[in-house]
């Protein structure tokens, strides 16, 4: 199943959206995980006994995780480009059946169908 083309336009534009969030998301994340580092080499508290807060390593790997995720779903959206340009955007990788338009919308980098995910 191939997408009409103006659903093929409207997929581009929100998977644009969505890959702009992710890019933005990817520079704030890096941006405060160099700050976390930073912060934490011009810092002798003992962070890892502070009962006030959380500590400096437990932010790093929230950021990192963080990170990550948005790196990941960069990647993932850039598939979905590549679906759109061969014509297989919106069906399921798994059973082959068209993958719902709320599906999609709500996930536009979905690879499967709700019954296969």
């Amino acid at each position: 199943m191939t997408l009409p083309e103006p659903g093929v336009a409207s997929a581009r534009e929100r998977i644009a959206s969505e890959r702009a969030d992710a890019a933005h998301r990817i520079d704030f994340l890096t941006a405060r995980l160099a700050d976390i580092v930073e912060g934490s080499h011009l810092s002798t508290d003992d962070d890892e006994h502070d009962p006030e807060g959380s500590t400096v390593a437990f932010e790093r790997a929230q950021t990192s995780s963080l990170l990550d995720d948005a790196r990941r779903d960069l990647d993932e959206l850039a598939a979905a480009e590549r679906r759109l340009d061969a014509g297989t955007y919106g069906v399921c990788e798994k059973c082959g059946r068209p993958i719902g338009p709320e599906r999609l919308d709500a996930l536009p980098a979905a690879r499967r169908c709700i019954d296969c995910a």
